[in-house]
């Protein structure tokens, strides 16, 4: 599998480039977005997402990993396949797509080339629940803040629920670029409302709702 590749940028199409890397032309999938970002003769690195199948290799490429994992998030709700992944991303940056769903606002997707009500009210619905992805650079095992604190409660075996839901609503919003510290106090708030066992999305709700201006 290949997972990045740096070169430099021999052509250019409506969907698609090709990037020389030492001689090789690879022929890489890519949205609207990130071509836009592109240029003949440009050195990049791009973060390549390689899907493998029974008559076709393909390669999709992303400048920022983030998009990368979006993109793979995506594609996990059925109906939405790369085509319609990559009409998402080029519409919605990635900043905005877990606080719509959050928020449950369908026709923040619904604006998506090619994507109806319905592919929309089912992206919102299974989107909703879940921790927005991560990319690859939060895979290592490594903690995401590195306090002492953080790392003493992510080695026990066993978590209360407060600590669950305290921590992946955390990371979504500081995902989302909220501030460590607000975001820790929005998350404060929403759990002494919605209590310990409350579903993931709604404590992501409620903390927006309390960062909001």
């Amino acid at each position: 599998m290949i997972g990045m590749l740096k070169g430099r940028v021999e052509a250019l199409g409506a969907d698609e480039l090709v990037l020389d890397v030492h001689g090789v032309g690879y022929l890489v999938g890519a949205g609207a977005r990130t071509l836009a970002r592109l240029e003949p003769g440009q050195d990049i690195v791009l973060q390549i997402e390689t899907h493998v199948r029974e008559d076709a290799f393909k390669l999709f490429g992303f400048i920022d990993d983030i998009e990368r994992a979006w993109f793979v998030h995506l594609q996990n709700i059925q109906g939405v396949g790369a085509k319609a992944a990559f009409a998402i991303l080029d519409t919605v940056p990635v900043s905005e797509i877990a606080n719509a769903a959050a928020l449950g606002d369908k026709s923040t997707f619904a604006r998506a080339k090619g994507v109806g009500p319905k592919l929309a009210a089912r992206i919102t619905t299974e989107l909703k629940d879940k921790a927005p992805p991560t990319g690859r650079s939060f895979s290592i095992g490594l903690p995401v803040h590195g306090g002492a604190e953080d790392v003493a409660a992510s080695s026990q075996a066993s978590r209360s629920m407060d600590s669950v839901a305290r921590e992946d609503a955390l990371s979504a919003l500081t995902n989302l670029g909220y501030n460590e510290s607000a975001a820790r106090q929005a998350v404060a708030a929403a759990l002494r409302d919605l209590g310990d066992e409350a579903p993931l999305g709604d404590v992501i709700r409620l903390s927006l709702k309390e960062l909001a201006p």
